[in-house]
C-alpha cells in the first residue's frame, strides 16, 4: 500500500537535482566556515522516533548542515508539553492531524502539513504461541480473547493516539464481528504501556506476546505484522464516516478523540528558537517522500496537505 504519486515523484527528481547543486555547494562553504553546528528541535509522536533518527535527522543534516535534535513521546503528551511550556521546541509533529489542531491553533501556531500517513495492527513475536496461531491464518480477535492477561498490549490511550485508536479498533471489531462485550474484554487483558520502545522491546524479547501497532513501528524493528482489515486500520480516508463512530475520552484533559484516518502532520511553534530551521525541516518533510517510504509510512496521491496559512518558507 505503499506509494507515491506522480506530483511526489517530479518533486523527487527536483529535489534530486537541488540536493546536488547543494552538496557541492556546501562542500565549498564548508572547507571555508568549517562545520555548520546549527540545530533545530523537534518534538514528536513517539511513533516517529526512528524515522527521525535514521531517516529524516542524517539526510536533513547531510543536506542543510542542520542537526535534528529530537524528542518522542505519545501524541497526547507531546501537545500538553507545548501548552504548558515544559519544553520549547522548534518543529512539532503530531500522529494525528485533528489532535494538532484542537490542541495548538490560535496560541502556538495556525497552519500545519499533513505529510504521511499509516495503518493500525499488530506487530508480533513469532516464537510465541500468540504468533504461531497468528502465522496459522487464526481470527487475531478469537486469539486475542484467549491470551493471558499482559500478553497483548497497547499504548496508553490517555498519552498517545496509538493508544486510543487500539481502543477504537476493538470497538469497531466488536461491530464488525458481531461481538458482543468484545471491546471491554479485550481491554481487561490488555497491558497499557506509556513507553512506545518499551513496548516494542517487550515484544521483542518475547516478554510480551504481541502489541497494537503502527505499520511503520513494526518496520523499523523486523517484526511480523498483520495489517488490520480497513474496516478499522484508521489507513482509508474513504472510510473517515465508518471510523468516526468509534470515540475515546481521555481520563487527564476529558480530550474526546474521533476515530479518523491515521495523518501525521508538522508545524513550527510560533515560539521556536529557531524558526528558519524549522521551516526547513517541514519543507524537507513535504519534498522527500522517498525516505518516508522507505520507513515504512505511506504517502499516498493526496499528500502532502497544508491546513491554514503556509508561511513563504514553506511550500506545498
Amino acid at each position: 500500500m505503499n506509494h507515491t504519486g506522480d506530483h511526489a515523484r517530479d518533486r523527487v527528481h527536483r529535489r534530486t537535482v537541488l540536493t546536488t547543486s547543494s552538496s557541492v555547494i556546501g562542500l565549498g562553504i564548508a572547507g571555508c566556515l568549517g562545520a555548520d553546528t546549527s540545530t533545530v528541535s523537534v518534538l514528536s509522536a513517539g511513533s516517529l522516533a526512528h524515522t527521525f533518527e535514521y531517516h529524516i535527522g542524517p539526510a536533513f543534516e547531510a543536506e542543510t548542515g542542520i542537526e535534528v535534535r529530537g524528542e518522542y513521546y505519545g501524541a497526547n503528551a507531546v501537545m500538553r508539553m507545548v501548552e504548558d511550556r515544559t519544553k520549547h521546541p522548534d518543529v512539532i509533529v503530531s500522529a494525528d492531524a485533528t489532535l494538532l489542531r484542537d490542541r495548538l491553533y490560535g496560541e502556538f501556531t495556525d497552519w500545519d502539513v499533513e505529510f504521511a500517513a499509516n495503518s493500525l495492527g499488530i506487530g508480533y513475536n513469532e516464537n510465541t504461541r500468540f504468533g504461531q496461531r497468528l502465522e496459522d491464518g487464526e481470527p487475531w480477535y478469537e486469539i486475542a480473547l484467549d491470551t493471558d492477561e499482559g500478553d497483548l498490549s497497547i499504548g496508553d490511550p490517555d498519552l498517545d493516539p496509538l493508544g486510543y485508536r487500539a481502543v477504537q479498533a476493538f470497538e469497531l471489531a466488536e461491530r464488525e464481528y458481531g461481538l458482543e462485550g468484545f471491546r471491554d474484554d479485550l481491554l481487561a487483558l490488555v497491558h497499557e504501556e506509556p513507553d512506545e520502545p518499551q513496548m516494542m522491546a517487550g515484544v521483542e524479547s518475547g516478554s510480551r506476546a504481541a502489541a497494537i501497532v503502527y505499520h511503520n513501528m513494526a518496520v523499523d524493528h523486523g517484526m511480523p505484522f498483520v495489517e488490520f482489515p480497513e474496516a478499522y486500520n484508521f489507513a482509508t480516508p474513504e472510510l473517515a464516516d465508518q471510523y468516526a463512530t468509534a470515540e475515546f475520552t481521555t481520563d487527564e484533559e476529558g480530550y474526546t478523540a474521533v476515530g479518523r484516518p491515521i495523518l501525521y502532520n508538522a508545524t513550527v511553534n510560533d515560539e521556536a528558537d529557531a524558526p528558519d530551521a524549522g521551516h526547513q525541516l517541514v519543507q524537507f518533510l513535504i519534498d522527500t517522500p522517498e525516505l518516508l517510504v522507505d520507513a515504512g509510512l505511506t504517502v499516498g496521491d493526496s499528500l502532502p496537505r497544508p491546513t491554514g496559512t503556509l508561511p513563504e518558507a514553506v511550500d506545498v
